[in-house]
């Protein structure tokens, strides 16, 4: 078993420790925006996509942002992704190229000056 674990490779959080905890604050402010919304984001797994939903204010607005799938067994499965959903607030990502495993979604955005950030653990089973 210690053979095995020192085998393993040991991948960082981040990279970026000092920029990351400076910007924590505001991390914090958009989260509060965004659950004060009268629904949450929602993150399903259909097929071989994944569906993004901004909560229900965001529809018929122009809306900027970021999405990154973070994979922490495994930085080289990270994905980041520009948000771009239609009138519905919704965005389909097409998954085939990710890979299997545990991610966290974090998703930021930002509507008339308001930013906005969301998180959620999401599970792709198949990506094909």
């Amino acid at each position: 078993m210690v053979y095995r674990c020192v085998l393993m490779p040991v991948n960082l959080v981040t990279s970026e420790y000092y920029k990351d905890e400076l910007s924590y604050q505001d991390v914090i402010d958009a989260t509060k925006n965004a659950n004060a919304l009268s629904t949450n984001t929602s993150i399903v797994q259909v097929a071989s996509n994944v569906a993004i939903q901004l909560p229900d204010e965001m529809k018929q607005h122009p809306v900027k942002g970021t999405i990154l799938f973070y994979c922490p067994s495994d930085i080289s499965n990270d994905r980041h992704i520009e948000l771009s959903v239609d009138t519905q607030a919704k965005q389909l990502i097409d998954i085939r190229k990710f890979a299997k495993g545990n991610y966290m979604v974090k998703i930021e955005w930002s509507e008339n000056n308001k930013h906005y950030y969301a998180e959620k653990p999401f599970d792709i089973t198949a990506s094909n």
